[in-house]
Order: structure tokens, then C-alpha cells, then sequence
């Protein structure tokens, strides 16, 4: 009798709805088997943390939007990326921002990745085909 393994999930931090949907849709369609874990605010986000020191699963990546309610995902990265444990969390900024100055934060703060949220459903499904292959499948992380 094998006992499988669930794969690590993905946490999604997107506060519009639509945005949201797209994402899930895409993931849906996609067939992904990583459960996907959803904070609608930074603040929500930065609520897993207590959860994976209490011994939750940690995602194999973290999609992360910079405009969010509460607390800015820029300040998410910041705390995440400072955290003793969890900073080696892949983090991919996922974000309609085209501000220079927040791409160069999130890259100065240790993101791992910042893509532009596509406009087309269809280029949306190529973006989420790459996001599970490279950080769900391929990447290697650290135990």
C-alpha cells in the first residue's frame, strides 16, 4: 500500500475578484494538483506565517499582488523575505503595476519573480502553465 504525497500548495494573494477568478479558472483548466491556498489582503497573507510555524504545509510559491487592501504586498515580500525561516519561499509578484519603482523594490526586497498580469484569458493560461511547471514541478527547494 503507497501512501502519496500531497504536493505543497500555492498561495495566491489577490484581492480583485476578477483577477482571482482568472487565476483559479487558469489553475482549473490547467489541472493543477497543488491545492491553492487565497488571502484577499496583505493582512491575511502575513496571517499564514503563524500556520506554517505551526507546522502547516508551506506553498511552493507564493503569487503575490503589490496593490492590496490593508497591507501592500510590497510589505508582504518585506516581512516574508525577512522572516528567519520563510524567506526562502519562492515569491512571483503578480501584479497590473507597471511602476518602475515597484519592480525595482520587489527585486531589492528579494522577490523571486514579477510578471505583469497578461490581459487575454489566453496568454493568462500560458502565464499559470509557467508558473506551475517551473516553481510546482522543476524548481528545487530547500528543505
Amino acid at each position: 500500500m503507497s501512501t502519496s504525497v500531497s504536493p505543497p500548495p500555492i498561495l495566491l494573494v489577490e484581492d480583485n475578484p476578477m483577477d482571482l477568478d482568472l487565476t483559479l479558472r487558469a489553475f482549473s483548466k490547467k489541472k493543477f494538483s497543488n491545492q491553492v491556498h487565497i488571502a484577499r489582503d496583505g493582512e491575511e497573507a502575513l496571517a499564514f506565517i503563524p500556520r506554517w510555524e505551526a507546522g502547516e504545509a508551506l506553498p511552493a510559491v507564493i503569487l503575490l499582488d503589490i496593490n492590496l487592501p490593508k497591507i501592500n504586498g510590497l510589505e508582504v515580500l518585506r516581512q516574508l523575505k525577512t522572516h528567519e525561516r520563510f524567506r526562502r519561499i519562492p515569491v512571483v509578484v503578480l501584479t497590473s503595476s507597471r511602476e518602475d519603482k515597484d519592480l525595482k523594490t520587489a527585486y531589492d526586497l528579494g522577490v523571486n519573480s514579477y510578471i505583469e498580469k497578461p490581459v487575454s484569458f489566453n496568454k493568462f493560461m500560458d502565464v499559470a502553465e509557467q508558473i506551475e511547471l517551473y516553481w510546482c514541478v522543476l524548481n528545487e527547494r530547500p528543505s
